[in-house]
């Protein structure tokens, strides 16, 4: 059987490693060691084991021999004396160098010769464990991709195959840790396999892919198998984590006679064009034109026609070719489509603007980011390659080149870069999802407190929405502050948080229904420190961006910019600018609110008070802001006020 393993000499070591656990012996040589003379080597390897007959290891020897001269992966079972041993020989490539890994295994050494009755059954279900461990996936128990490369890849057969991989996987294992993805993958299998009949075969052929083989299945039949697995997978139940839906895209074909690892090849090319979409399923026969039209666009850059021809024609039916003849015109297509271009195979000698040109206007306008970009280039020292990578490229690929490592490359690159916009767009979405939560929870402990307080529970929502307001005009106005985004979304949100410290004080006092005495009002002032204690007493909020900033507005959102306030007598910019803007925010909904000791004033008296300092001394800049968005304020809060219920406490 051929064998497609190519892999670097850490990956080949490793390999050995993992069949140290099943076989008594096993060694990796290189070509010489097998193919010389009496393969002397081999014998060493071999005889620390004294069990090792010679002829055993001349046995080892030939079945070794024959794997390197065919590139093939053999097993032949030899019975030596009262023994049986399993011989197996692969042939790889490590560092692009030939080497046999053989092994030699025992299969069961208390058998004996004569196989029959209980003993031939034992010796039967050694051989089905030995299976189990080498071919199945411990995680899912399905078979694993080794039993694929060794048992299947090469054969001919009539069936449905078809690859399946999970959208968006790498988030569950980024957000909720290894163990979780794991539970994803084991649901997965688990679903899929409920779909399937017993004569099918499920491999886990990747990380976050499967690859199902359903022999001598009709075009119906499989599209059929195909869309009730899809559907299934995004009810899968994931224990302990009921909260996770799963889709997954779908690519398949019938395979007619055509060999298992051309057919394999299809799919997961008809897989990937399916993930423009995600949740679908692709066959070869599919007639969904937006699907077809989807295929990802590569952008081939390069002066000379004859190399654009040769790559179009090698990359033409699996992806939409569109064409630029120098960096100029690559560059203009970039400013009209954008991210709508899913690579770039660029040369780097062209007229009018070269390749370099091309990737430093992509890193000042941040679209290398977005659009991975493979160099083609005959320039191969190795100071151009460096520069290139510098630059940001993905991939290197050098003149002449073989079409089948452009495909391939062309191909990983732009599954890689889906896979990191997916998870992109998840990860936002989640992050957005969590600070709607954390909103929500903010919005519901604050009105807690204003119903406490004998109001209606709305100033909180007032206090946020005029916040946010005064700080976007701010920003318009002067950049002194230099508030950045992430305090732009946290300020408005910290702000609803700004008198939580009136949970700590006397009902009596917090709803007494006329004017407080001085004793009392000092009291009620510690509502201030109140709540920056509470938000700061949990040593693991202290350095939580949105706790930061809301003790700060708790604290100090009743100071004034004369130094007049509470209760650190704060004077100008020695006040946050988060607090600053809470203040006015919080005078002005005090002062347009109706309560139990005063009637709501007009938005016209209470502008008057404010710039007149009958409410204490606020920062020019920001009672300019306030008039300046007087008309938006007067639009989206009073209206707001018409029709909320009375109040029946004081509320300060």
């Amino acid at each position: 059987m051929c064998s497609d393993f190519q892999l670097t000499m850490k990956q080949a070591l490793e390999e050995v490693e993992r069949y140290k656990q099943v076989f008594t012996s096993v060694f990796m040589l290189d070509e010489e060691s097998v193919g010389s003379g009496e393969s002397a080597q081999i014998r060493r390897e071999m005889q620390t084991d004294h069990r090792f007959t010679d002829k055993l290891i001349d046995t080892v020897i030939k079945v070794c021999r024959a794997a390197l001269t065919g590139e093939a992966v053999l097993s032949k079972l030899v019975f030596s004396d009262t023994e049986i041993y399993q011989i197996t020989a692969i042939y790889i490539t490590a560092d692009g160098k030939p080497y046999i890994i053989g092994m030699v295994k025992s299969i069961d050494p208390s058998d004996s010769l004569v196989l029959d009755g209980e003993t031939h059954s034992g010796f039967a279900g050694k051989l089905a464990s030995y299976h189990e461990k080498m071919y199945k996936d411990i995680l899912t128990n399905v078979y694993n991709r080794r039993y694929y490369e060794e048992q299947l890849k090469s054969n001919r057969m009539s069936a449905g195959v078809a690859v399946i991989d999970l959208d968006g996987f790498d988030l569950y294992n980024s957000t909720y840790g290894h163990d979780t993805g794991d539970l994803v993958l084991a649901s997965v299998a688990a679903t899929i396999e409920d779909c399937i009949s017993p004569d099918d075969t499920l491999i886990r052929y990747g990380g976050d892919e499967f690859l199902l083989i359903i022999p001598e299945a009709n075009e119906e039949a499989f599209t059929g198998i195909l869309e009730n697995i899809r559907e299934r997978i995004k009810t899968a139940n994931v224990p302990n984590y009921s909260w996770i839906h799963i889709t997954a895209s779908i690519g398949g074909l019938i395979s007619d006679g055509e060999s298992l690892g051309n057919s394999v090849l299809t799919a997961e090319s008809l897989m990937l064009r399916s993930k423009n979409r995600k949740d679908i399923v692709l066959t070869d026969k599919s007639n969904d034109s937006s699907i077809i039209e989807g295929k990802p666009e590569v952008l081939i850059v390069d002066d000379s026609e004859m190399n654009r021809e040769i790559l179009s024609e090698m990359l033409g039916s699996e992806y939409k070719i569109t064409e630029a003849e120098n960096g100029e015109e690559c560059m203009a297509a970039l400013k009209q489509r954008g991210t709508g271009i899913s690579l770039i195979l660029l040369d780097i000698v062209m007229p009018v603007a070269d390749g370099f040109d091309v990737l430093d206007y992509m890193t000042s306008t941040n679209r290398i980011e977005d659009i991975p970009v493979i160099m083609i280039s005959s320039e191969n020292s190795e100071a151009t390659i460096r520069k290139a990578y510098e630059l940001g490229v993905s991939d290197y690929i050098s003149r002449p080149f073989d079409s089948r490592v452009v495909c391939q490359r062309v191909a990983n690159t732009i599954k890689l870069y889906s896979k990191q916009k997916n998870l992109t767009k998840l990860v936002t979405e989640q992050v957005n999802e969590k600070e709607k939560n954390n909103r929500m929870m903010i919005r519901i402990l604050s009105q807690i407190v204003e119903f406490r307080n004998g109001e209606s529970g709305s100033h909180v929502l007032h206090i946020e929405k005029l916040t946010e307001m005064l700080m976007k005009q701010l920003l318009r106005k002067t950049d002194k502050y230099q508030i950045d985004p992430q305090m732009q979304e946290l300020i408005p949100t910290a702000s609803a948080l700004h008198d939580i410290g009136k949970i700590g004080i006397e009902e009596k006092i917090l709803n007494k229904p006329g004017k407080l005495t001085p004793e009392e009002f000092e009291i009620m002032k510690k509502h201030s420190v109140i709540g920056e204690s509470i938000l700061t007493s949990t040593a693991a909020n202290l350095n939580e961006p949105l706790i930061k900033v809301a003790s700060q507005i708790c604290r100090w959102h009743h100071e004034r910019y004369d130094g007049r306030g509470y209760p650190d007598g704060l004077k100008g910019d020695e006040i946050p600018i988060s607090a600053q803007i809470v203040s006015l925010a919080d005078v002005y909904d005090a002062l347009t609110s109706e309560r139990v000791y005063k009637k709501a004033f007009s938005h016209e008296k209470t502008m008057e008070m404010i710039q007149a300092g009958q409410c204490g001394v606020f920062n020019p800049i920001l009672i300019e802001c306030l008039v300046d968005i007087q008309e938006d304020v007067k639009r989206e809060l009073l209206s707001d006020k018409a029709g909320e219920p009375q109040p029946i406490g004081l509320g300060l």
